[in-house]
């Protein structure tokens, strides 16, 4: 898959150097190179914690608590962004099957997948399976 992050301008831009000096080895092969990490690993793949979740690269909110459910699939699991413009969609073909790829709109990072029409009892009958190394939480109060 061609990476579409170079014929996009993102608010949030910094060279591949940046990013890696930024980044843990982890997070730039998940947010920089759509890595993936491995299922039932991440810190915040069961965590109820009340809060906002933000993007690990560039700060951006994207979730908040109130949308996360557990879905048992290994990552954490949520059924809405806080805003349709902090994400962006792309087709992802990169597994020879189609599926839609989550990235942060501020900065182009890979964030996870979105998923639908699963039969989770959740309002959008959305998941949106996001890597807990793309996350940073911040709790409330």
């Amino acid at each position: 898959m061609a990476d579409q992050r170079a014929e996009q301008a993102y608010p949030v831009t910094k060279t591949d150097e940046q990013w890696r000096s930024e980044l843990s080895p982890a997070e730039y092969d998940v947010l920089r190179q759509a890595g993936t990490e491995r299922p039932f690993t991440g810190e915040y793949t069961d965590t109820e914690t009340e809060g906002v979740y933000s993007c690990k690269a560039c700060g951006a909110e994207l979730f908040t608590s109130d949308t996360k459910f557990h879905s048992g699939c290994g990552w954490p699991s949520f059924y809405a962004p806080t805003e349709d413009d902090n994400v962006e969609l792309i087709e992802d073909r990169s597994l020879g099957r189609v599926r839609t790829e989550v990235r942060c709109a501020s900065c182009g990072s890979h964030l996870g997948h979105v998923f639908e029409g699963e039969g989770y009892d959740v309002p959008t009958d959305q998941r949106w399976c996001i890597n807990s190394v793309s996350l940073t939480l911040q709790p409330k109060g």
